[in-house]
């Protein structure tokens, strides 16, 4: 189960396709389809959700946002996964693969 699963930022997430989003302004509100539970994302949030419309990873998602917002790596990278690890718990987003699991 993703819920399971410990993000890094080697990891690879997606958009899960058993849910509807809507853009709502700089926000984003999720309707996870399979509980009916609406969730919310301010801005970052957002932005990161827009970047892994498509398979993407977790470094990759950083290194966008670091070019985009006054933010240090760390700290981006933290803040990510954190971010990440709660919506792959509430079965917002798949996790495609996981290069570190394979070192």
């Amino acid at each position: 189960m993703v819920a399971q699963e410990m993000i890094s930022k080697d990891t690879i997430v997606v958009v899960s396709k058993e849910l509807a989003a809507a853009d709502l302004g700089d926000d984003v509100a999720i309707l996870n389809i399979t509980n009916g539970v609406y969730y919310s994302l301010n801005p970052v949030g957002a932005r990161i959700w827009s970047l892994i419309q498509e398979p993407r990873s977790v470094r990759d998602v950083c290194t966008t946002l670091v070019a985009q917002y006054d933010v240090d790596t760390d700290r981006c990278e933290q803040d990510a996964i954190a971010l990440l690890q709660q919506l792959a718990e509430n079965e917002l987003i798949d996790v495609v693969d996981d290069a570190s699991a394979r070192s």
